[in-house]
């Protein structure tokens, strides 16, 4: 008789808090000079005038992974990061539109 293996999956929903500047940088494992290069740059669009004001959503936290992943594996620059991001952005918009007109 075969046994089947349940793992219980908890976590927490991010798209609904704001992270401030340093808790962004606790919680994908950078430092302020890369989160503040790539807001430069428009990685990250975060709520606020003031670095010290700044609020992140969710979505910003998985971006600032993926930035950090590009610019340490990959030894990208800041400005490296926004094109390729900016670029993955778009294939993910035309997989989109491809699966909504039903040709993929």
């Amino acid at each position: 008789m075969n046994q089947a293996n349940v793992t219980f999956i908890q976590g927490t929903v991010v798209e609904e808090v704001h992270l401030t500047l340093v808790e962004l940088c606790q919680a994908c494992c950078a430092d302020e000079t890369h989160i503040q290069a790539w807001v430069l740059e428009g990685v990250l669009e975060p709520h606020g005038n003031s670095p010290q004001d700044w609020r992140f959503s969710g979505d910003s936290l998985r971006r600032a992974q993926l930035a950090l992943r590009l610019s340490r594996d990959l030894d990208i620059n800041p400005p490296g990061v926004a094109l390729a991001l900016d670029l993955l952005d778009r294939i993910t918009a035309l997989e989109t539109r491809l699966q909504h007109t039903g040709n993929h």
